[in-house]
C-alpha cells in the first residue's frame, strides 16, 4: 500500500473516531450540544457592518450629547455671569442714586406729617372754641376741677323723673365717649391718670343717677297694676339704654318668669322669690363700663406688680382708687343701715329737706347702693358657687370682646308701696342658688336664675356668643353660665346663672383674622377704596380726603354705620361696637398666626402705598407667606379708572429693607421665584420704583394728593396692617 495511502486511511480512522466521540456526547448532553452550536453560530458581515455602524451611532449621540450639555452649561454659566453683571449694573446705579431717593421721600413724609399736625392743632383749637360758645353746661374735659364741679352739681340735683334722667345720662354719655378719644391721643401719665378719674367718676354717677330713677318707678308700683299679669312691668328705652322693671306685687307660687316683648328680654323667676316682695331689673347698656374698667384695673395692677390694684400707680391706677372710695362709701352705708330705728328717722328727716336743700341727697346717697355696688353685695355669695363649678375662670380680654353691651340684671327688695314713701333706697336682695337651696323646704327643682335675650340688632356677632358674669370683687368677668342655647333663626341665647349679676355678651376678638385677602385702589383725586376679604367677612371701607364710609354687603347688625362718612378713628370705634374687628393692635399675634414681618419694612410700605393710592392699586400676594421675614411681596400696578383692576394688569413686587424691584414671576406661577424683571431697575423706594413706569397723569395725581387723604389711608393701613395678618 502506498504512503499516501495509509496516510488516508489513518486520517479517515481517526475522524471516524472523533464522529464516535462526538456522537456520545450528544446522546449524553443534548441541550449543551445545542447551545454550543448557537455559540459557535458564525455572524454575517451584513450584520458584523449593521452592530458597527450602531455602535458608531451610539458613541456619535453621547458625544453629541456631552457637547450639546457642555454648550448649554456654558450658555448657562454665560446668562449667570451676564444676569450678575446686570444685577451689580443696577445695584450700583441704586446705591448712586439711594441716597437722594431717601431724602426725598424722607422730605415728602415730613411734609406731610407737619401740615397733619398744623391741622390736628387746628381743629383741636377749633373745637375747644366752640364747646367754650356752646355755653351748655358741659365742662371742658382738660380740666379735672371743671369735670368735679360737673358731677357734684349732678349729684346735688334731686330730679329722678326717668325722661329727664336720661337726658342728662345722655349728656354724660357723651363726655366719657370724648374722654375715651382724649385717652386715646394722651402721652403724659399724669394727665392721663386725670382723665381715667374723670371717666370713672362720670360712669359711676350716672350709674347712680339710673338707680334712683329705677327706685322712683318702683315705688309707684301699686299705681301702675297691669290688670292681666296683676303685676308692675315697664319697659323705657332711648338710644343709650333699656330699663326693664317688674315688680312681684301678686305674688303666685306658680309664677314662672316674665317677657319684656318691647326689649327682647325674658327672665324666669325661681319659686323661692316667687311669693316675695321682689322687683327685678335689667338695665341693658349700649356702652360697656365694666370692661373699660376690668382693662384699666388689671393693666394697673400688672404694670406695677403688685396683687393689691388699690397700689398701682400710673395709666389705670386710678381706676383702684376709685373702687376703694366707691367700698369706703358702701361699708359706711352698711353701718349706718344696720343702726336700729337710725334709718326711718333720718330718711324721714331726709324727705322733708330735698325739697329745699342739696344737701338732702348725699344723705340719701349714703342709703343707696349703685348698680356696681348692689354687684358687690352680692358678689361673695357666689364666689364659693363658681369655685365649686370650675367656673370662676376670669375671661380673656384680649382673646374675646364684649359686644352688644351690658346687662345689668338684678333682683331688690320691693320698695315701700305707701303715700309717705321711705328713703331706704333700693336695696340689692341677697339671692342665690346655693343658699336658695339649703333655705327652701320644699327643695324647688331649680333654683337657678334663668334669663333669655334677644341678640342687639346693632351688632354683629359672627359666631356663636360667649357669655359672662361680672365679678366685681376682683373686677373682671368670669364664666358660670349654665344650659347656654343659641337659637340662631331667632337671633337668642337663652341660659341660667348661679345668681342675679351683671352679664355681657361675648365674642372672639379676631374671629375675621387672619384676612384672606385685601386689596387697595385708587378712585379719585384723594379717593380710594380697601377691600378685606375676612375669615367670616367681607366689607370694604371708601376713603375720601380724611373720611371713611364703611361698605358691606350684609347689613344685619350693621345698619346704623353703613354708609356714614366718620374719621378713620371713629369708624374704628364704630365697628369695634359693632363686633368688626379687623383691626389689630401689639397683642393680636398672640392670637392670630401668620407669617412674621420686620416692622419697619412694613411701616415704611404702608407709608409709600398711602402716597401712592391716589393712582396706583395694591393687593394681596400669595407669595408674600413664602418670601421670608425680611422682605413683602405685593401685587401692584398703576390704575386710574374707578373700576375693578384688570387680572393681566398686575405686577409683583419685592419690597426689602434696602431696596424695592419687580419680580419677573408673576401671581400665577408654579414657583416662587427673587429674579426680577428684566425691564425693570432697583430703587431704594416704591415711591420711585413706581413712579419710573407710570404715566403723566397717574405721576400727576400722587405729587397732588392731599396731606389728610394720605393721612388717612396710611392710619388705615397701620390699624389692619393687611401684610402682617393675611394668610
Amino acid at each position: 500500500m502506498r504512503p499516501s495511502s495509509v496516510a488516508h486511511e489513518i486520517a479517515r480512522g481517526a475522524c471516524a473516531e472523533v464522529s464516535m466521540v462526538t456522537g456520545r456526547s450528544r446522546a449524553k448532553m443534548p441541550s449543551q450540544t445545542k447551545k454550543s452550536s448557537k455559540k459557535g453560530h458564525k455572524l454575517t458581515k451584513a450584520q458584523r457592518a449593521r452592530q458597527q455602524q450602531e455602535e458608531e451611532e451610539r458613541k456619535l449621540r453621547e458625544e453629541e450629547d456631552a457637547r450639546l450639555q457642555a454648550e448649554r452649561q456654558e450658555q448657562e454659566r454665560l446668562r449667570r455671569e451676564q444676569k450678575e453683571r446686570e444685577v451689580r449694573r443696577l445695584e450700583l446705579k441704586d446705591e448712586e442714586r439711594r441716597d437722594g431717593e431717601l431724602e426725598e421721600l424722607r422730605l415728602l413724609l415730613q411734609e406731610n406729617q407737619e401740615k397733619v399736625t398744623r391741622w390736628r392743632s387746628e381743629a383741636a383749637e377749633t373745637a375747644k372754641w366752640e364747646r367754650y360758645m356752646r355755653c351748655d353746661g358741659t365742662p371742658d374735659l382738660t380740666e379735672r376741677r371743671h369735670v368735679n364741679t360737673y358731677i357734684s352739681l349732678w349729684r346735688d340735683d334731686p330730679e329722678v323723673n326717668i325722661s329727664q334722667v336720661l337726658q342728662q345720662c345722655s349728656c354724660a354719655l357723651q363726655l366719657t365717649e370724648e374722654l375715651e378719644v382724649l385717652l386715646e391721643e394722651v402721652s403724659d401719665p399724669e394727665e392721663a391718670e386725670k382723665l381715667q378719674e374723670s371717666f370713672v367718676n362720670l360712669q359711676e354717677i350716672i350709674h347712680l343717677k339710673l338707680n334712683l330713677a329705677a327706685e322712683e318707678i318702683l315705688k309707684a308700683a301699686n299705681k301702675n297694676i297691669d290688670p292681666e299679669t296683676e303685676n308692675m312691668q315697664t319697659v323705657i328705652t332711648d338710644d343709650n339704654v333699656t330699663l326693664c322693671l317688674w315688680a312681684n306685687l301678686r305674688k303666685r307660687m306658680r309664677f314662672k318668669g316674665f317677657h319684656f316683648e318691647k326689649a327682647g328680654l325674658s327672665f324666669e323667676l325661681p319659686k323661692s322669690l316667687a311669693v316675695k316682695d321682689v322687683a327685678i331689673g335689667i338695665l341693658h347698656t349700649r356702652y360697656d363700663h365694666l370692661s373699660v374698667l376690668a382693662r384699666m384695673t388689671h393693666k394697673a395692677t400688672h404694670e406695677s406688680g403688685s396683687s393689691s390694684p388699690m397700689r398701682s400707680k400710673g395709666l389705670g391706677g386710678v381706676a383702684s382708687s376709685v373702687l376703694e372710695k366707691k367700698e369706703i362709701l358702701k361699708v359706711e352705708s352698711d353701718e349706718t343701715q344696720s343702726t336700729p330705728g337710725s334709718e326711718d328717722g333720718k330718711s324721714t328727716e331726709s324727705l322733708q329737706s330735698s325739697k329745699t336743700t342739696s344737701g338732702s341727697l348725699e344723705s340719701r346717697r349714703s342709703h343707696i347702693l349703685t348698680q356696681m355696688e348692689m354687684i358687690e353685695d352680692n358678689s361673695h355669695l357666689t364666689e364659693s358657687r363658681l369655685t365649686e363649678m370650675g367656673s370662676d375662670e376670669v375671661v380673656d380680654l384680649l382673646k374675646y370682646s364684649p359686644l352688644g353691651g351690658v346687662f345689668y340684671y338684678g333682683v331688690f327688695h320691693l320698695p315701700p308701696q305707701a303715700h309717705l314713701i321711705v328713703d331706704s333706697g333700693l336695696k340689692a336682695f341677697p339671692y342665690t342658688a346655693e343658699t336658695s337651696s339649703s333655705d327652701d323646704s320644699e327643695a324647688p327643682s331649680d333654683p337657678h336664675v334663668g334669663v333669655s335675650v334677644t341678640l342687639p340688632d346693632w351688632a354683629r356677632f359672627l359666631k356663636t356668643p360667649k357669655v359672662a358674669l361680672w365679678d366685681a370683687a376682683g373686677t373682671r368677668w368670669v364664666g358660670g353660665v349654665m344650659d347656654l342655647t343659641y337659637q340662631e333663626t331667632e337671633a337668642k341665647v337663652s341660659f341660667r346663672m348661679p345668681s342675679f349679676r351683671p352679664f355681657v355678651l361675648m365674642q372672639e376678638t379676631y374671629a375675621n383674622l387672619p384676612f384672606q385677602s385685601w386689596e387697595l385702589r385708587a378712585l379719585s383725586d384723594n379717593s380710594a377704596l380697601f377691600s378685606i376679604s375676612g375669615a367670616l367677612l367681607h366689607l370694604s371701607i371708601t376713603v375720601q380726603e380724611n373720611l371713611c364710609m364703611l361698605q358691606s354687603d350684609q347689613r344685619k347688625g350693621l345698619a346704623h354705620i353703613l354708609g356714614r362718612w366718620m374719621s378713620r378713628a371713629a369708624l374704628q370705634r364704630a365697628m369695634t361696637k359693632a363686633g368688626l374687628h379687623i383691626f389689630v393692635n401689639e397683642h393680636t399675634d398672640r392670637y392670630v398666626h401668620t407669617c412674621r414681618k420686620n416692622p419697619t419694612t412694613e411701616h415704611a410700605a404702608y407709608q409709600q402705598m398711602a402716597l401712592l393710592a391716589s393712582a396706583c392699586a395694591f393687593s394681596w400676594s400669595k407669595w408674600n407667606t413664602q418670601c421670608g421675614d425680611e422682605h413683602l411681596v405685593m401685587q401692584v400696578c398703576e390704575h386710574l379708572p374707578p373700576t375693578a383692576v384688570p387680572a393681566g394688569r398686575w405686577s409683583l413686587y419685592l419690597l426689602g429693607a434696602q431696596r424695592v424691584q419687580r419680580l419677573e414671576a408673576t401671581e400665577n406661577s408654579e414657583t416662587f421665584s427673587l429674579d426680577h424683571h428684566p425691564d425693570s431697575e432697583f430703587h431704594s423706594t416704591l415711591v420711585h420704583m413706581l413712579r419710573d413706569t407710570m404715566s403723566p397723569d397717574g405721576a400727576a395725581r400722587t405729587r397732588e394728593s392731599g396731606y389728610r387723604f394720605v393721612e388717612a389711608v396710611q392710619s388705615l393701613l397701620c390699624s389692619t396692617r393687611p401684610l402682617r395678618f393675611s394668610s
